[in-house]
């Protein structure tokens, strides 16, 4: 059981960074927009990468420079444009009125969660490498403790997250709100993605 805490303790100090996906799961958890949909993604994701890692398959990755260049190059790609859009809702900040929004697609949000999980190489060097190294550290019957302490982790974190935003709802009824965590998000998106390329 302790070896199960230890993982849950460790996927859980990796997860709670704010990064592109926890801002993400935040913005959509105060917009109330397809949030179920948003942490089920998130969390079946973070499941299958720690499994990988847990089986192995983060030494794999790390023999191969050429990928994992080619995945810093595109990741960072993706984080800048977000950041630019971010930078752009900052400049016409809305408010929360739930009569007014108009919302988001289901597939335009499921989509770009897949994004923001599956074109962030620190999901694969968090989950995938780090964790499944440390898992490899326990013996064949303790890693799989360690992992699965590792997902109940991430479970426990996207649901809190997610559902949990709707509290800060009535605060980013005003603009003004909505433009301080636009341009946070944009400059975490930004150092993120100068973090990959340097």
């Amino acid at each position: 059981m302790s070896i199960a805490i230890q993982g849950f303790l460790t996927g859980l100090s990796l997860i709670v960074a704010i990064g592109a996906q926890n801002a993400f799961v935040l913005r959509q958890g105060i917009r109330r927009e397809h949030v179920l949909t948003v942490v089920v993604v998130c969390a079946v994701a973070d499941a299958v990468l720690v499994t990988v890692g847990v089986l192995g398959l983060g030494a794999a990755i790390t023999t191969h420079p050429v990928a994992v260049a080619v995945a810093r190059v595109g990741g960072a790609a993706f984080l800048v444009a977000f950041a630019v859009l971010a930078l752009l809702r900052a400049r016409r900040p809305g408010r929360l009125v739930p009569a007014d929004d108009a919302p988001a697609t289901h597939l335009g949000v499921l989509l770009a969660c897949l994004g923001f999980t599956f074109l962030n190489p620190h999901v694969y060097l968090d989950t995938v490498v780090l964790l499944g190294s440390l898992a490899s550290e326990h013996g064949d019957p303790g890693r799989w403790a360690f992992g699965a302490g590792a997902v109940a982790a991430s479970v426990t974190w996207f649901v809190g997250l997610g559902f949990g935003a709707r509290r800060l709802r009535p605060f980013f009824a005003r603009p003004r709100s909505w433009q301080v965590l636009d341009y946070g998000v944009a400059a975490v998106m930004t150092t993120l993605a100068v973090a990959l390329v340097v």
